[in-house]
């Protein structure tokens, strides 16, 4: 059965755009929506519309910079890197996704007699 694309939590999008500069390094925002479509195995569906604006926050707040450059088609594009607060800030909240993801592990895979 094939599934449905989602779309990104709003919360999470900012995270992983951060995740795709650390990693990738300096990006134009098509690049980034794209690798986290592919990241997640084509399951996300991550829209301009929505990842501009959560880049905009995100370079106002310091986390990421950009500059004007040209894209791969030669096309002018705005290309955004991640600072050294972007950093602290990702190192920081992929701490809190996983005390999280292991919280929610702890309560999925809980039995009747647990809650004795």
């Amino acid at each position: 059965m094939e599934q449905k694309k989602s779309d990104v939590q709003q919360g999470t999008l900012a995270l992983m755009a951060l995740k795709t500069l650390d990693v990738l390094g300096p990006l134009h925002g098509y690049g980034i929506a794209r690798r986290i479509e592919q990241i997640s195995g084509e399951l996300l569906s991550v829209n301009q519309g929505t990842l501009y604006p959560v880049l905009l926050k995100l370079e106002q707040e310091g986390a990421i910079a950009s500059e004007w450059g040209a894209s791969e088609n030669n096309r002018k594009a705005r290309f955004y890197r991640l600072t050294r607060a972007g950093r602290k800030r990702l190192d920081a909240e992929t701490r809190g996704w996983e005390q999280t993801a292991a919280i929610m592990a702890r309560f999925f895979t809980a039995k009747a007699e647990d809650y004795q």
